[in-house]
């Protein structure tokens, strides 16, 4: 009995030196890159197919033009983005069709892919025209954090939200993330105060995000995993836990909704590329 109590311990020290180690490399590297603005000052562009000449984007700061961005970063992506874009811009034009007051555009950040990934992308471009889908050129590979941060920034929505090229999401359940900003910008801002009467209140003046989430699908996961791919899986979790708080479950879903204030706020200060 005391020596199965001396492994516990032994291992919940393991642990906690582990989770101590972890928290220390990411404070070092936050503080390292805190004042690193290098890749803050690469411009991103735009090609126009038509003139094939490069054009700068608009800028986060710039008033919103479009209701709705979705941002979809891609490296190396040329057999699975067709068929993600395809169901994403029937989505969008019958809506638009439906809603005359809807406008959207589809903004796709080569991440400086090997493969066809830009000559799929163009070809969209040409098909849907550039006021609606446009392709922003990274040059090089940055990481997909970088790739996102950029389309953020050079997005024209009012709400702007990001999903992967794989189509794992379906983009109807854009829906869902846009009712829950609504229903709490209704709630915590048009409760009596000056913004239900103000005429120029936009929702893209409300800091809100809203996250996609999969922790439903987690039990059948679990099933079909290797157990050290659960270990690591709960220990991640745990970290999460200690740094964010309780009730996230699922930080990895590449699904997420931003108003462009709260984007506004937060993408101009992200410095991690990866």
């Amino acid at each position: 009995m005391g020596f199965l109590l001396t492994m516990m311990e032994s291992l919940a020290a393991l642990i906690l030196v582990v989770l101590v180690g972890l928290v220390s490399v990411i404070v070092f590297e936050a503080y390292r890159r805190r004042h690193n603005n290098a890749h803050v000052e690469a411009p991103a562009i735009f090609e126009d197919p038509k003139s094939l000449k490069q054009v700068p984007c608009p800028y986060i700061f710039d008033p919103a033009e479009k209701y709705l961005s979705l941002v979809i970063p891609a490296f190396n992506e040329e057999h699975r983005l067709p068929g993600a874009l395809d169901e994403t811009m029937n989505y969008l034009q019958q809506r638009a069709a439906k809603d005359k007051s809807f406008s959207y555009e589809v903004l796709i950040v080569d991440d400086g892919s090997r493969d066809g990934t830009k000559r799929v992308a163009f070809d969209f471009v040409k098909k849907y025209g550039v006021d609606n889908v446009r392709v922003i050129l990274l040059g090089r590979n940055h990481g997909k954090g970088e790739a996102i941060r950029k389309g953020m920034l050079h997005s024209r929505g009012e709400l702007l939200l990001m999903l992967d090229a794989d189509g794992a999401t379906k983009v109807t359940d854009l829906e869902k993330l846009e009712n829950e900003i609504h229903a709490v910008a209704k709630k915590d801002y048009h409760r009596g105060d000056s913004a239900s009467s103000d005429t120029t209140f936009r929702i893209s003046d409300i800091p809100i995000v809203a996250f996609g989430s999969r922790a439903h699908l987690e039990e059948k996961a679990l099933a079909t995993r290797k157990w050290y791919r659960n270990f690591l899986m709960k220990g991640f979790h745990l970290v999460v836990l200690l740094a964010a708080g309780p009730g996230i479950r699922d930080t990895q879903c590449g699904f997420k909704m931003f108003t462009r204030s709260a984007a506004r706020k937060l993408f101009t200060n992200i410095r991690l590329k990866r």
